[in-house]
């Protein structure tokens, strides 16, 4: 969850959604998101809303302790505000922050809330994210008894120096030695995340991650570029000339080099940072968001999506939480989504998966650019031809400069698979 909120408009206090928003939410897919802010330390190029215990004190409602209490109140508040029928909840994510600082018991109860007032589907997916040096395999077969059934370990790099420069604190070796022990505990799907870019990284270094990744065998690997985000400590190391900011060409020869080393390893894109061994360990989670589904984001500064209409949490948990023990919903704004900005939200999303975007979305212009970027080479010709608006490998490393064009926005061609 990003650090930084959105204006919005105020939100009701007992959460209530226009009733155009709850028009057919049986028949859509609905999943639940739940974020805990809480870390050990926090990463120089992390701007994502989490807290460490020194940045908390001793606030009301901020402890780790008391947190999953909270986070059930939300899931009994969001029952109550879509009181119409919904779809069983077809997919649970819980990141963060680190979520495995709390005890699997404690995720566990979390999961019992959402089941006891919405329902599993029966083939439900249930993520966690982890640090490795969170867990051991008594943590995993614990959290695996508790009904999560895929994990996702934050590797970042199989390099020390490079971890060192990120501020990351597991040891190398830890995620890959953590992939084995979830297999062991019987999680049906692993992934790893990698970031590339770093400052200080080589061509090497970036191949030993994704040598070392592949060899650990999860089933689903995630490739970020770095952000170098306002605010943080890597920014300001930046700014002051102490550490070098990533460079676009060698982004994109790094997502080349990812792209070639996954797919000789078996693995095939399905989002343009995502890569899955077979359509059944893709994260459907995330499809839900990159699909336009709805959701209910539980835990301070979560964002949600109902019918049309996005809200997003109080950032601060002690001001999470004291709003939720008064009855209020902890929703600080909300945006009612008009059918421009959804078309719009629709194309930046599908664009980005192998399966591309329906071109009948598209106007005039959006057409005309989509002819345009199939002669260029950056959207695949056969699938224009049939109606898909799907981009090539090249068209991946330029996804931004192509959605811009579609929309009719103009473009200036820059790497984009981040």
């Amino acid at each position: 969850m990003p650090s930084i909120l959105p204006d919005g408009e105020p939100a009701p206090a007992d959460g209530a959604l226009p009733p155009a928003a709850l028009e057919g939410a049986a028949e859509r897919a609905f999943g639940v998101y739940v974020h805990v802010p809480f870390c050990v330390t926090r990463c120089g190029y992390c701007d994502f809303n989490t807290y460490t215990a020194e940045e908390l004190g001793p606030a009301p409602g901020a402890s780790r302790a008391t947190y999953a209490q909270a986070a059930i109140g939300e899931v009994r508040l969001a029952r109550r505000v879509l009181s119409a029928p919904t779809a069983p909840v077809s997919t649970v994510f819980v990141g963060g922050g680190t979520p495995t600082l709390l005890p699997p018991a404690d995720l566990g109860a979390v999961l019992r809330a959402v089941e006891d007032e919405f329902g599993l589907a029966p083939d439900a997916e249930v993520t966690t994210e982890a640090n490795p040096e969170s867990v051991d395999r008594r943590y995993l077969d614990e959290l695996r008894a508790q009904g999560f059934n895929r994990i996702s370990f934050g590797m970042q790099s199989a390099r020390p120096h490079v971890l060192a420069t990120l501020e990351r604190r597991h040891t190398p070796g830890r995620p890959q030695a953590c992939v084995a022990e979830a297999r062991a505990a019987g999680f049906d799907h692993v992934n790893l995340d990698l970031i590339y870019g770093a400052p200080g990284e080589s061509d090497d270094d970036w191949q030993a991650s994704l040598d070392a990744a592949v060899a650990a065998g999860p089933d689903h690997v995630s490739a970020y570029a770095l952000i170098v985000e306002d605010g943080t400590r890597l920014a300001a190391q930046i700014r002051r000339g102490v550490l070098t900011a990533p460079d676009d060409d060698v982004l994109a020869d790094r997502y080349l080099r990812a792209e070639e080393t996954l797919s000789a390893a078996g693995f095939s894109w399905y989002e343009v940072s995502n890569w899955a061994r077979e359509e059944s360990a893709r994260c459907r989670h995330n499809l839900l968001y990159w699909t336009g589904g709805d959701w209910w984001g539980i835990g301070p500064g979560a964002h949600s999506h109902v019918g049309g209409v996005r809200w997003w949490n109080a950032k601060h948990p002690a001001a999470y939480a004291e709003r939720l023990a008064r009855g209020v919903s902890p929703a600080q704004a909300r945006e009612v989504l008009d059918a421009q900005t959804r078309m719009v939200e629709r194309v930046m999303l599908e664009l980005r998966l192998s399966g591309g975007l329906d071109l009948g979305v598209l106007d005039e212009v959006g057409e005309a650019a989509a002819g345009r970027a199939a002669a260029d080479g950056l959207v695949v010709a056969e699938e224009l031809a049939a109606g898909r608006v799907v981009l090539t490998l090249r068209g991946r490393l330029l996804a931004d400069a192509v959605v811009r064009d579609l929309l009719g926005w103009g473009s200036d061609l820059v790497s984009s698979a981040s």
